[in-house]
């Protein structure tokens, strides 16, 4: 009697959305030229494939796929899943200006490397987006924050977004993505994951 109980307890927990601690961007009045600003860069659904300018370009990003692969495996255990996301990754942190280093930390801590992920505010995915963004400054659609492109360029233009109106300051932009601006704790987790993803020789 007992192992069907147990069978149906792990069941139960499996079929259960994956809870995340993060916090949450709160929803603030836009202005129509950063609104339009905002849905014109994530409305480019181009797949991430980058352009290097040179052969020592492309083999930097090829040692940082393999690097990060490797400190990735034990979250991440298909190969080509691995690969997908970090190229994802990469191309979508590049695209909005941002290190690929502090993304991953921001994933780390937000969603542990999640796909669907929800914080118990309604935050979604790997970046933990708020579904208001999608009506903000997308087609409404929320459940497209379950997808790994759609959740990456959200969270990467939004950070982005943040860093623009904190002047480049990270510390107030990582509180405000966190909804808990001016408190120390969100940042100082992101940057020390952050400290975790960067390449040999990297501050």
């Amino acid at each position: 009697m007992k192992r069907p109980t147990r069978r149906l307890a792990v069941l139960g927990l499996l079929a259960a959305p994956l809870t995340a601690r993060a916090g949450a961007q709160i929803e603030e009045p836009l202005a129509d030229s950063i609104r339009s600003a905002l849905s014109a860069a994530i409305a480019q659904a181009a797949p991430p494939r980058p352009r290097f300018d040179d052969a020592e370009a492309r083999e930097a990003y090829l040692r940082w796929l393999g690097v990060m692969s490797e400190r990735l495996k034990h979250r991440k255990t298909e190969t080509q899943i691995r690969i997908e996301f970090l190229e994802t990754v990469w191309y979508e942190a590049k695209r909005a200006g941002l290190e690929p280093s502090l993304v991953l930390g921001l994933v780390q801590v937000e969603s542990g490397f999640r796909k669907y992920a929800i914080s118990t505010a309604g935050a979604r995915g790997y970046m933990q987006v708020m579904p208001f963004w999608t009506r903000s400054i997308g087609d409404g659609d929320a459940s497209r924050l379950f997808h790994m492109q759609s959740n990456l360029r959200f969270g990467c233009v939004i950070l982005r977004h943040y860093l623009d109106i904190e002047k480049g300051d990270l510390f107030l932009a990582l509180g405000r993505y966190n909804g808990s601006r001016g408190r120390p704790e969100y940042p100082n987790a992101v940057l020390s994951a952050r400290r975790q993803w960067l390449m040999p020789g990297e501050r």
